[in-house]
């Protein structure tokens, strides 16, 4: 068999897929984006906030994971890439340090000290960017979601949780697979204090934005009238899991009559009952389920066997089975936090303080949704790439 030989003086780059990268960036104009929002940089600088932005999403998405890669494994593959203005790691770190805005001191009654990082400037172009590829779009109604993330580290200024371990503690607030807002917090900070103004922050963005909400979803973290009340004002519809009372588990003690359905595998009982909660006036609708435990021990406040979950909402359509399913959902949160963690940086914040972290967090997540927005564009044009490998 002849084996011919082709002999070329052209530079093979294992990363070009890189090029349509840049090419989507620059047809975005993300670099105006990024410039309208940020500013300049000195004029002796050689780099600009889009240089340096650019530079960090093309790292992470050739695969690396920290600025150094780069220079150690990157920079003849970057050079190559038409409109790319190579940065150095130190480049890199210190225009991002010098983005981060001081943080907020809050003491509590208690007298402990809580710390909060806000970054109204990026987390105003995350939307930017978003409304830009259209993942979002004025005067349409979308779903929203909140959670936090604890995210151990060892910082000079990292704090313990309540599970004894130093790290962060963000409010991250998503619509469907996309960051929307980030508020980052030192790790001794319970997830209930101050919450309502970080939802404040969040909804008045997207309002600023004309971008509306139909129904909110949170875990039990957000469960205070205080929360609840903010939530409701900015939302048609709230879905919250609530926390359990003494009251609440007499009343639903007192229901005799329970529906099994099918949620996901497996068989559950549901009903539903109107409670006030807070010793309010105001009464919301509790869709309540129950299933057997597993050990089959009495649980001393119910007085038998059944593992009971109440969510609140003031859904007054929507089937006992619909609201569980529609709540069950929001378990897809966890998956946005394992991809910023493991493919996103997050597990290795690159920084000292908070404030300097919390711009790296969010120039993270403005790649991942920039990401998703490759996926949806690139699966348009071949066939190997599907929106579902995110």
């Amino acid at each position: 068999m002849k084996v011919t030989t082709t002999t070329t003086t052209e530079n093979i780059s294992a990363y070009g897929g890189l090029n349509f990268i840049s090419e989507r960036f620059n047809k975005l104009d993300f670099s105006s984006l990024i410039e309208n929002q940020l500013g300049q940089r000195p004029l002796q600088s050689k780099f600009s906030y889009s240089d340096v932005i650019k530079n960090l999403w093309m790292l992470f998405l050739s695969g690396g994971d920290c600025a150094e890669d780069i220079q150690e494994h990157l920079k003849s593959d970057f050079l190559q890439i038409p409109n790319l203005k190579v940065c150095s790691p130190d480049t890199i770190g210190r225009v991002l340090k010098s983005l981060s805005q001081k943080k907020e001191i809050h003491i509590s009654d208690s007298g402990v000290e809580h710390q909060f990082s806000n970054h109204d400037n990026l987390n105003t172009l995350n939307i930017d960017m978003l409304l830009k590829t259209k993942v979002l779009e004025p005067d349409k109604y979308y779903d929203f979601d909140f959670d936090h993330q604890f995210i151990p580290c060892e910082k000079y200024d990292s704090k313990k949780s309540y599970k004894m371990k130093r790290g962060y503690f963000p409010g991250v607030s998503t619509i469907g697979k996309h960051i929307i807002h980030i508020e980052n917090r030192n790790g001794n900070t319970n997830v209930k204090y101050k919450q309502s103004d970080t939802l404040k922050n969040a909804y008045n963005l997207l309002e600023s934005k004309n971008i509306k909400i139909n129904r909110s979803r949170m875990d039990c973290g957000s469960f205070s009238k205080e929360i609840i009340d903010v939530v409701e004002k900015n939302s048609k519809l709230l879905y919250i899991r609530a926390q359990r009372c003494a009251e609440l588990s007499l009343k639903i003690r007192a229901v005799k009559k329970w529906k099994k359905v099918k949620i996901g595998l497996f068989e559950v009982e549901v009903c539903s009952i109107n409670y006030s909660p807070f010793k309010g006036d105001k009464t919301y609708r509790y869709v309540v389920s129950r299933e057997q435990n597993k050990t089959g021990q009495t649980d001393i406040e119910y007085q038998d066997n059944f593992i009971y979950r109440a969510i609140l909402t003031n859904d007054t359509d929507s089937s006992d089975k619909d609201v569980i399913e529609y709540y069950n959902q929001r378990g897809a949160a966890e998956k946005i936090f394992d991809e910023m963690n493991n493919d996103f940086g997050w597990k290795k914040l690159p920084f000292s303080f908070l404030e300097e972290n919390t711009v790296f967090m969010l120039v993270m997540a403005m790649c991942r949704n920039f990401f998703l927005h490759l996926l949806t564009v690139f699966s348009e044009k071949v066939s190997f790439v599907k929106t579902t490998f995110s």
